[in-house]
């Protein structure tokens, strides 16, 4: 079974390209990580895939859109972070979902059916209805959180865009949105952050700080075991406290 990749997240698909590999019942005829990219090179595959994991929130394109435009029509199965009470739309449908940090029993159930699909023991999903069913699903998922957050500079109040703001942080009784041009002293807590914004993109690791996850480079262990969160500025290293440290690995697909 020929198969492609296709989430923003790298540490994502490294992760789910290694238990696929591990299974030793399909072949990966390519990997993207840009949505733009992965249109331009799944319909020359060759030889043509038979099924795509895609995952479903991705900067540009989400899962559906990108389907919309994409001019083959392997079988889908969708990696994502939503909760369950949004991907009951699946359940009533052939097209099988993973629900991230992938575990190998979820992997081997998407696999099993997959193979029934290809081999016409079951017959294939629609795929315009399921989209159709998940986007109505969604439509009652929380659509409240944050996209920026304030700033007082004097007299004047600015807005910083969360995309912006590699990490927020608590210091001397203030809390700062830090991102690559200065660090903004805003009037939220941490704890009060945390509620507001978007926990697939902001993620906990101490006390005093949140780490955007799209601006996380790599993690690594310092002293005593302790691990580091290195950004993508490739100076910035943040210390991740112990009881964080298994939420931060799944939450990147570790």
């Amino acid at each position: 079974m020929n198969v492609f990749l296709l989430d923003d997240e790298p540490l994502a698909v490294k992760r789910l390209a290694r238990l696929l590999e591990a299974t030793g019942r399909v072949r990966i005829a390519g990997s993207a990580t840009d949505p733009a990219d992965a249109l331009g090179r799944i319909p020359h595959v060759a030889p043509p895939i038979d099924a795509l994991f895609l995952d479903i929130e991705m900067p540009g394109l989400n899962g559906f859109q990108f389907l919309e435009q994409l001019n083959a029509d392997p079988l889908v199965v969708f990696t994502t972070a939503y909760d369950r009470y949004a991907l009951r739309a699946f359940e009533v449908n052939s097209i099988d979902y993973l629900l991230k940090p992938v575990e190998t029993e979820a992997l081997d159930r998407a696999l099993g059916k997959l193979e029934r699909m290809l081999g016409g023991v079951e017959p294939r999903a629609d795929l315009r209805a399921l989209v159709d069913e998940m986007t109505r699903a969604l439509g009652h998922a929380r659509t409240d959180f944050l996209t920026r957050v304030p700033s007082r500079v004097g007299d004047r109040i600015e807005f910083v865009d969360l995309h912006t703001v590699t990490h927020f942080y608590a210091k001397d009784k203030l809390t700062y949105a830090a991102t690559a041009q200065r660090h903004h002293v805003i009037d939220q807590t941490v704890s009060d952050l945390e509620q507001r914004l978007d926990g697939r993109r902001f993620v906990r690791i101490h006390r005093s700080t949140l780490v955007n996850l799209d601006h996380v480079r790599e993690l690594y262990t310092w002293f005593n075991g302790r691990l580091m969160v290195r950004l993508k500025d490739g100076k910035t290293e943040l210390p991740v406290a112990r009881e964080r440290a298994a939420e931060l690995r799944e939450r990147l697909g570790l």
